[in-house]
């Protein structure tokens, strides 16, 4: 009988996170023939004549001026403007190598992103494979793929629904049903408790506020090639947003490597702790004497956990 590895998630921001800059900026926002610059000014001052989201703002800008600059807004070429995204050292080969660093602790690792940026530019990039599930903001179509109007808008606040859809399991953005049903969190899809959020600003301190004080993880990144980026990351430590604080390089055997690594070994530890509690015999590493003689262990399920401390971290 095969294992049944217990599940916990990784929940990433984009903008930031994974990549230097907004995904807007690499390409899309060039071809309008303006600068970010000016773009993100226009935005805040047609949100605030508006008394209307940023996030909205953002994309009916988009929109507008791209109608204007005959700029294509199809399915397609969001798609394509993704493929250009740039992203931080080693991304390609992080998500394998935490995943494989879960299975050897059975554990089983959940990919997600939660990001105010384009679903669509994001399943143009060479990552968008790695994930389970994209909650980001995005467009409706019409029949010639055409975006004529914003279907889902992610902003910092209702970022924390999102959580609370892997926490259930809900893997889309319109069964509102399900998320409200009464369920005790140690039966849940993942409990809060299971998850780390990995984000680089104030857009994710919500995420990060409600995971740590659920016994969730908070990490916060930093582009090491910008000292603005590192202030802001240690001020979420500071103000006690985010649990570590680090540069966004996902290569093996540096700082974010580690920590997450960590957190593994820690939700392992607990479920085997727990499991003693429970009374039952925990499951143990197989040794290759087991695995010739096909012995079975145990199944695992999740144990409750204290909160996380708050060590500050470089």
């Amino acid at each position: 009988m095969a294992k049944k590895l217990t599940r916990m998630a990784i929940a990433y921001d984009f903008d930031g996170t994974l990549a230097p800059g907004n995904m807007q900026e690499h390409s899309f926002i060039p071809n309008l023939g303006t600068t970010k610059e000016e773009f993100w000014k226009e935005v805040k001052a047609y949100a605030k004549d508006q008394d209307m989201d940023e996030i909205l703002a953002y994309m009916r800008l988009m929109l507008h001026k791209a109608s204007y600059a005959q700029v294509s807004v199809t399915k397609d070429s969001f798609r394509k403007h993704g493929r250009r995204i740039q992203f931080f050292p080693v991304i390609n080969d992080w998500f394998a190598r935490i995943n494989a660093y879960g299975r050897a602790h059975e554990i089983r690792i959940e990919h997600y992103i939660i990001s105010s940026g384009l679903r669509e530019m994001i399943e143009g990039t060479s990552i968008y494979k790695e994930f389970d599930y994209v909650f980001a903001s995005g467009f409706a179509y019409d029949s010639n793929d055409v975006a004529i109007w914003p279907a889902l808008a992610v902003n910092y606040t209702n970022k924390t629904q999102h959580l609370f859809r892997i926490n259930r399991g809900i893997k889309n953005a319109y069964d509102n049903a399900t998320i409200n049903t009464v369920q005790a969190e140690d039966e849940c899809y993942i409990p809060l408790q299971r998850m780390i959020y990995i984000g680089d600003g104030e857009t994710d301190v919500p995420c990060m506020s409600l995971l740590r004080n659920q016994g969730g993880t908070a990490i916060a990144v930093y582009n090491p090639q910008k000292r603005k980026t590192k202030q802001i990351a240690q001020d979420l430590i500071d103000n006690g947003r985010a649990d570590f604080s680090m540069a966004a390089d996902y290569s093996d055997g540096l700082l974010l490597d580690q920590t997450v690594k960590a957190v593994i070994d820690r939700t392992a530890a607990e479920v085997r702790l727990q499991n003693i509690k429970r009374g039952r015999s925990p499951r143990k590493t197989a040794s290759p004497a087991d695995e010739r003689t096909g012995v079975e262990e145990a199944e695992i399920t999740l144990p409750a956990k204290s909160p996380v401390h708050n060590p500050r971290s470089n």
